[in-house]
């Protein structure tokens, strides 16, 4: 598999992997912007994705972060590597998180042949304003030969 050369191969990659992942499909991830090194993707909030006290659960923030910076990691993917997958990633939870829509923005903080760093913040839209709920950093390895992954 060769490293995608356009935004749009890039972004028609990238739809297709969301697609492949049922846990993607059940929360109904939306990738809302990508450009090389970056992406945003949106989840709309709703009862099922809860934790007991009604705020969005911390399972959600979690994927988010990790599924967004493996999007911007892949955005840049060297020459060669068939996919990436998440070595590590840790995140701190701000606040609570609520609203209408949470917004995961990752951008790729250096990448290299072997393995990737990208951050994401996440957002959630109340009432048309975005309040900072998570940040997270991730380490992604890129795959390389016939592995599936990203």
């Amino acid at each position: 598999m060769t490293a995608p050369s356009n935004e749009k191969e890039v972004l028609e990659q990238l739809t297709r992997t969301l697609e492949e992942q049922p846990f993607a499909r059940l929360v109904g991830t939306k990738i809302t912007h990508v450009e090389r090194g970056r992406v945003e993707l949106t989840v709309e909030n709703r009862p099922e994705l809860a934790q007991q006290a009604g705020f969005l659960h911390g399972g959600v923030i979690g994927y988010l972060a990790d599924n967004s910076c493996a999007f911007a990691a892949g955005t840049v993917r060297p020459e060669g590597a068939a996919g990436l997958v998440t070595s590590e990633y840790k995140v701190n939870i701000l606040r609570p998180a609520t609203g209408t829509r949470v917004i995961a923005r990752s951008e790729v903080v250096r990448a290299g042949r072997i393995q990737c760093v990208a951050e994401a913040r996440i957002y959630c839209d109340e009432g048309g304003e975005e309040k900072l709920v998570a940040i997270a950093l991730a380490t992604l390895v890129y795959v390389y030969g016939n592995a599936k992954a990203v």
